[in-house]
């Protein structure tokens, strides 16, 4: 049997004095990396009101520009994830970060067309693609080769990397909207600078994936029966709630208090986006404590989490306190946190080192399916009040976290499937 990690290594003589004289910190300039890219991904999230508000902007056409980033994300991934994997984490990551600083100069030209609100944010998603399927695997792998943490520690790692970014970005571009002049552009400068900034750590860090050039960026995913099964009947089900839950707080719920807020709209949902992805960050504790390889305790902990800020955002939109709308993204923010660590553990568990990107790349496809769920809502609320639009949201929820507890509990764990054939290979050695 091939060794599932023949393929990670510590690089040359050079790379493995960095990695044990940085003494496992070696991670923190891709964490940067990540948080960069993760900064300029959810910054257009507070500016939703601005470019209504400002700009006449129609809420559908606004929503649609939101989910837009999806539509980039998803080939990013999917490519991206591969691409790292064949040709090494760095090679992927820095274009990624020149990208994300780009689309960020072409949404500062959104003042004088719409169209490149449009492009601007394509570009985005397609850069976090790329940045986040490399940067989580490098992630990942540097926590395991440099400071001797096993790969559950580089999920969180990666997590907190991502929502760092996604916490203090909208924070400081809704600030920038709310007292600069000029804030079509001043909200996007800091963004720029910081990837930017960002480069040249990306460039120190040492390799530890070893580029595979003969692996085929179209190649079929081959993973053994019990992985397989496993992702498609749990991760895949669980994935979408992920930024689903995030998207609901941070770009649809300010929304239902809108006119209550007045001069204040802007800041307000820029401290919700802080608050729901903090909540993403605080809850990771927590997630440590609830996971056990062995029970589906950090699944139906992380979806339940979901249904109750499902359940407190429908009481919201009933009763239009803006206090509730902080509340309810506080707990979506930590249903978020608790789904995207527990999928990456799983991916990471489940994956070789051969195909830790491109599993990380095909989880995180699924889950940014999630930004789409407020254009959805958006379009629906014209028929169907807001209050009940979210009670009927919470009920798929409900399924999922039926259906992925019952298959986790009762279907194959390619965790125990590999010890069991390790300690098999043994006795017969």
């Amino acid at each position: 049997m091939s060794n599932p990690t023949a393929h990670t290594y510590r690089g040359t003589r050079g790379e493995d004095t960095r990695l044990s004289g940085a003494a496992g910190r070696a991670w923190l300039a891709i964490a940067l990396g990540v948080a960069a890219v993760g900064w300029g991904a959810n910054q257009f999230a507070p500016l939703l009101l601005m470019y209504r508000s400002e700009l006449g902007v129609a809420t559908t056409t606004v929503e649609a520009t939101y989910a837009l980033y999806a539509v980039g994300l998803i080939p990013g991934l999917l490519l991206g994830g591969p691409f790292s994997d064949r040709y090494g984490r760095r090679r992927v990551l820095v274009p990624a970060l020149i990208i994300s600083a780009l689309a960020s100069g072409l949404l500062m030209l959104a003042g004088s067309g719409l169209s490149w609100l449009f492009v601007g944010r394509l570009v985005a998603g397609a850069a976090s693609g790329a940045a986040f399927s490399s940067g989580t695997a490098w992630i990942k792998e540097l926590t395991v080769s440099g400071s001797g943490q096993d790969e559950h520690t580089g999920a969180r790692r990666a997590t907190i990397g991502m929502t760092t970014g996604f916490a203090v970005g909208p924070l400081i571009a809704g600030l920038l909207a709310q007292l600069a002049p000029n804030p079509v552009v001043s909200s996007y400068l800091p963004h720029v600078a910081l990837t930017l900034a960002a480069v040249p750590f990306v460039l120190r860090t040492p390799e530890v994936h070893r580029p595979n050039e003969e692996a085929r960026l179209w190649s079929p995913l081959r993973l053994p029966e019990a992985s397989s099964r496993r992702f498609w009947s749990v991760i895949a089900p669980l994935a979408p709630w992920v930024f689903g839950a995030s998207s609901i707080a941070l770009a649809y719920l300010p929304g239902l208090v809108l006119d209550r807020l007045g001069d204040n709209a802007l800041m307000f949902s820029a401290v919700v986006t802080m608050l729901t992805m903090v909540a993403g960050i605080a809850v990771q504790p927590l997630a440590r404590r609830v996971n056990h390889p062995d029970k589906p305790r950090l699944i139906a902990t992380s979806l339940s989490i979901v249904v109750a800020g499902l359940l407190l955002g429908a009481l919201a939109a009933t009763t239009v306190h803006w206090w509730l709308v902080g509340i309810a993204a506080l707990v979506l923010g930590a249903g978020y946190g608790c789904c995207l660590v527990c999928g990456l553990m799983e991916v990471q568990r489940m994956a070789s080192a051969e195909n830790l990107g491109r599993l990380t790349a095909i989880f995180q496809a699924f889950a940014y399916l999630g930004f789409g769920a407020p254009y959805l809502l958006a379009v629906i609320e014209h028929v169907v009040p807001a209050s009940e639009l979210l009670l009927l949201t919470a009920v798929p929820a409900v399924l999922t976290l039926a259906w992925t507890t019952y298959r986790a509990a009762h279907g194959p764990d390619p965790a125990k499937r590999r010890k069991t054939t390790a300690s098999g290979s043994a006795v017969r050695g």
